[in-house]
């Protein structure tokens, strides 16, 4: 039998954990004081049992697993640790190493050991997709409530910081470089050139027109989260001495598509452009023949 687990909070993302974590037999908690109708349905679907407090899903815990968006990762831990738990905390959420270290002294001053956890993959539903890489003492520990189903748990050999780095460096690439293809088809598009430019990537890198109406496609409603993950990535370049800038302007191109987080329908790429930048209307040319 496995560790009672406590989750905070259900989100896309996190029910999918907390599911996987109940397939291993495990009880998983959450509290639903303050959450939304859209949360406490995901949280039924994954069959969590609701506790309804903080002070009740944390004496009942002996593992907690955060599972948020970057921005709200360090007053997680904080409300945890006001709590006094004792317990296990697991910060899986896409932050720094630099944020993960504040977060490991937050939680283990309040008397809990920690371990940071990084996922990688869309919500867990399918085994091979997703994978939650753990660094920390306790890492075996954690690992073992996963040793089944949806979510492949891999312990890396290193110190907390390291589950997060691989997380930082992994997104980097992701979501950075589908922020640069919205960027460059808004360009593209506001200078008039938008036609000329796929059938150019249809000759000469064939991928490209899918990939970046996927960019579209995949992040609209979801870049609310990625522009803080942005610039967790831009403070881990910078850390290590290296240029920032450029996911600092990813996170300033998914600031810029926050208003979707709640759209009904997904935009495409032409309505992205139109919205995103100021200055003049888009126009149309096409290529010299």
């Amino acid at each position: 039998m496995t560790d009672t687990i406590g989750l905070l909070h259900p989100g896309e993302m996190g029910a999918s954990v907390g599911a996987a974590a109940r397939g291993n037999d495990g009880q998983v908690l959450w509290a639903s004081e303050g959450r939304g109708p859209e949360t406490r349905a995901r949280a039924a679907e994954a069959e969590l049992t609701d506790v309804e407090t903080l002070s009740a899903l944390v004496e009942r815990s002996r593992i907690i697993l955060g599972v948020c968006p970057p921005h709200a990762a360090t007053e997680v831990a904080r409300a945890v640790a006001g709590q006094r738990f004792s317990g296990t905390y697991v910060d899986a959420n896409a932050v720094s190493p630099a944020t993960v270290r504040d977060i490991q002294r937050i939680v283990e001053t309040g008397g809990a050991s920690f371990v940071d956890g990084g996922i990688i993959g869309p919500p867990a539903l399918t085994r091979g997709t997703t994978r939650l890489y753990l660094s920390g003492t306790e890492s075996a520990r954690v690992a073992a409530c996963f040793r089944r189903g949806p979510l492949e748990a891999r312990v890396l050999d290193g110190p907390p910081g390291a589950a997060s780095a691989l997380k930082m460096a992994y997104a980097a690439w992701t979501k950075g470089s589908a922020a640069l293809l919205i960027a460059i088809r808004t360009l593209a598009i506001h200078e008039g050139v938008d036609a000329a430019l796929i059938r150019e990537w249809e000759l000469s890198q064939s991928a490209l027109p899918g990939r970046s109406a996927g960019a579209v496609r995949s992040n609209a409603r979801k870049a609310w989260r990625f522009s803080g993950e942005m610039e967790e990535i831009a403070d881990t370049f910078a850390a290590t001495g290296l240029p920032d800038g450029f996911h600092r302007a990813a996170a300033e191109i998914y600031r810029r598509m926050t208003d979707y987080k709640d759209a009904a329908h997904v935009p495409s790429v032409e309505e992205v452009a139109s919205r995103m930048p100021a200055g003049a209307a888009p126009h149309e040319v096409t290529a010299a023949r």
